[in-house]
């Protein structure tokens, strides 16, 4: 995050647009939501979540492919 900001993270939607299954790790903050998580060809995940983040704070996420996108949505109060 910015300095000098909040955030509310509120929802976060994984997709892989892959024919093939992949995984994907995702962090707030250094909290684990997901660790090698599996995820079927051409499907989604999401997380419905209401989540502070202060200054400095991390979002984190990787994945087995490319083909594998975060999108993550909230706001920030500044």
């Amino acid at each position: 995050m910015p300095s000098a900001t909040t955030a509310i993270v509120t929802n976060i939607v994984v997709t892989n647009t892959a024919t093939s299954s992949a995984t994907f790790t995702l962090k707030l903050d250094g909290v684990d939501l997901a660790t090698d998580a599996a995820l079927a060809a051409s499907t989604i995940a999401t997380f419905d979540i209401k989540q502070v983040l202060d200054a400095a704070d991390l979002i984190e996420g990787s994945a087995s492919a490319t083909t594998v996108n975060f999108h993550i949505s909230g706001v920030e109060v500044a």
